[in-house]
């Protein structure tokens, strides 16, 4: 099992900034992709930025430029600083992992959320 604990949402005025981390605990052989997802009011869960399998990342149109993410040595801490927000960024974000066990399956893990709220 892997726990992951997220920090850093809020509210904050559009033209600002947040950083939000998320750290991976527990049980596994390694982490093989870690990311953030946001799922606005009604609709499913989509990819803002992570770090994918093969170390690159991958980001959403609608962030580039203003999000980055960065990760730890351990590649267990990933950390997403957004800058430039827009009230459309406006959502509850989750980490994702996925990690190996001993089996080397990968298996998928989230957090619980954090909202974020851009708004005047």
């Amino acid at each position: 099992q892997v726990q992951l604990v997220e920090s850093g949402g809020g509210l904050v005025q559009p033209g600002g900034s947040l950083r939000l981390s998320c750290a991976a605990s527990g049980r596994f052989f390694r982490i093989n992709s870690m990311g953030w997802y946001l799922q606005p009011p009604g609709n499913e869960r989509e990819l803002v930025a992570t770090f994918t399998s093969s170390g690159s990342t991958m980001y959403a149109e609608s962030v580039k430029g203003r999000f980055t993410i960065s990760r730890d040595n351990a590649k267990t801490t990933v950390s997403l600083q957004m800058n430039n927000l827009e009230p459309g960024d406006t959502a509850v974000y989750y980490c994702y992992a996925g990690a190996r066990d001993s089996s080397w399956k990968v298996n998928d893990y989230w957090g619980q959320g954090t909202q974020v709220t851009v708004s005047a």
